[in-house]
Protein backbone atom coordinates (compact mmCIF):
# COMPACT_ATOMS: atom_id res chain seq x y z
CA UNK A 1 0.00 0.00 0.00
CA UNK A 2 1.31 3.39 -0.89
CA UNK A 3 0.79 6.59 1.28
CA UNK A 4 -0.06 9.71 -0.60
CA UNK A 5 0.67 12.50 1.19
CA UNK A 6 -0.74 15.65 -0.04
CA UNK A 7 -2.29 19.23 0.77
CA UNK A 8 -6.21 18.78 -0.91
CA UNK A 9 -6.17 22.68 -2.09
CA UNK A 10 -3.22 21.89 -4.45
CA UNK A 11 -4.11 21.72 -7.74
CA UNK A 12 -0.96 19.66 -8.45
CA UNK A 13 -1.90 16.80 -5.35
CA UNK A 14 -5.62 17.38 -6.78
CA UNK A 15 -3.73 16.17 -10.44
CA UNK A 16 -1.41 13.76 -8.81
CA UNK A 17 -4.62 11.93 -7.03
CA UNK A 18 -6.83 12.01 -10.11
CA UNK A 19 -3.68 10.16 -11.58
CA UNK A 20 -3.63 7.30 -8.99
CA UNK A 21 -7.14 6.91 -9.50
CA UNK A 22 -7.47 6.38 -12.83
CA UNK A 23 -4.71 3.61 -12.60
CA UNK A 24 -6.39 2.42 -9.83
CA UNK A 25 -3.82 2.67 -7.35
CA UNK A 26 -4.37 1.90 -3.89
CA UNK A 27 -3.33 4.40 -1.40
CA UNK A 28 -3.76 6.13 2.16
CA UNK A 29 -4.18 9.87 1.70
CA UNK A 30 -2.48 12.21 4.20
CA UNK A 31 -3.37 15.80 4.65
CA UNK A 32 0.22 17.38 5.02
CA UNK A 33 -1.27 20.24 6.76
CA UNK A 34 -3.20 18.33 9.08
CA UNK A 35 -0.75 15.82 10.07
CA UNK A 36 2.90 17.23 9.20
CA UNK A 37 5.71 14.85 8.70
CA UNK A 38 7.84 14.63 11.82
CA UNK A 39 11.60 15.01 11.46
CA UNK A 40 11.96 11.04 11.52
CA UNK A 41 10.12 10.65 9.09
CA UNK A 42 11.60 13.40 6.61
CA UNK A 43 15.03 12.13 7.30
CA UNK A 44 13.90 8.44 6.41
CA UNK A 45 12.27 9.63 2.90
CA UNK A 46 14.97 12.02 2.05
CA UNK A 47 16.95 9.11 2.26
CA UNK A 48 14.92 7.03 0.33
CA UNK A 49 14.69 9.41 -2.29
CA UNK A 50 17.91 10.32 -3.10
CA UNK A 51 17.26 13.86 -3.51
CA UNK A 52 19.34 16.74 -2.70
CA UNK A 53 17.36 18.28 0.98
CA UNK A 54 16.33 21.22 -0.75
CA UNK A 55 14.02 19.48 -3.02
CA UNK A 56 11.38 18.45 -0.17
CA UNK A 57 11.07 22.55 0.40
CA UNK A 58 8.05 23.86 -0.93
CA UNK A 59 10.00 26.75 -2.64
CA UNK A 60 6.90 27.98 -4.43
CA UNK A 61 5.21 28.48 -0.84
CA UNK A 62 4.56 31.71 0.69
CA UNK A 63 5.64 30.12 3.99
CA UNK A 64 9.28 29.65 2.16
CA UNK A 65 9.21 32.87 0.63
CA UNK A 66 8.19 35.15 4.21
CA UNK A 67 10.92 33.04 5.99
CA UNK A 68 13.16 34.05 2.50
CA UNK A 69 14.45 30.56 3.27
CA UNK A 70 16.47 31.11 -0.23
CA UNK A 71 18.59 32.86 1.19
CA UNK A 72 18.72 31.18 4.93
CA UNK A 73 18.87 27.35 3.64
CA UNK A 74 22.67 27.15 2.06
CA UNK A 75 23.84 28.15 5.49
CA UNK A 76 21.51 25.06 7.48
CA UNK A 77 23.13 21.82 8.31
CA UNK A 78 20.75 19.22 7.58
CA UNK A 79 19.42 18.59 10.99
CA UNK A 80 18.29 21.90 11.27
CA UNK A 81 16.72 21.69 7.85
CA UNK A 82 14.73 18.55 9.06
CA UNK A 83 13.93 20.51 12.20
CA UNK A 84 12.55 23.45 10.26
CA UNK A 85 10.82 20.94 8.10
CA UNK A 86 9.18 19.50 10.66
CA UNK A 87 7.19 22.39 11.94
CA UNK A 88 5.22 23.07 8.81
CA UNK A 89 3.65 21.37 6.48
CA UNK A 90 3.39 24.01 4.09
CA UNK A 91 7.11 24.01 3.91
CA UNK A 92 6.95 20.54 2.81
CA UNK A 93 6.70 19.95 -1.18
CA UNK A 94 3.78 17.92 -1.87
CA UNK A 95 2.62 15.70 -3.20
CA UNK A 96 4.86 12.81 -2.00
CA UNK A 97 3.92 9.33 -2.97
CA UNK A 98 5.89 7.03 -0.57
CA UNK A 99 6.06 3.28 -1.45
CA UNK A 100 8.21 0.29 -0.14
CA UNK A 101 11.40 1.19 -1.62
CA UNK A 102 10.98 4.72 -3.21
CA UNK A 103 9.94 8.14 -2.01
CA UNK A 104 8.96 10.26 -5.27
CA UNK A 105 8.52 14.37 -4.51
CA UNK A 106 6.93 16.40 -6.47
CA UNK A 107 4.06 15.22 -9.38
CA UNK A 108 5.62 13.69 -12.50
CA UNK A 109 3.12 11.53 -14.40
CA UNK A 110 6.09 9.87 -15.98
CA UNK A 111 8.60 9.52 -12.98
CA UNK A 112 5.50 8.13 -10.78
CA UNK A 113 3.89 5.58 -13.72
CA UNK A 114 7.18 3.79 -13.80
CA UNK A 115 7.18 3.09 -9.99
CA UNK A 116 3.48 2.32 -9.66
Amino acid sequence: MLTFICYPKCTTCKKAEVFLKEKGVRYTLRDIKENNPSYDELKQWHEKSGLPLKKFFNTCGLLYKSMELKTKLPEMTEEQQYKLLSTDGMLVKRPILIGDDFVLVGFKAEQWAEKI
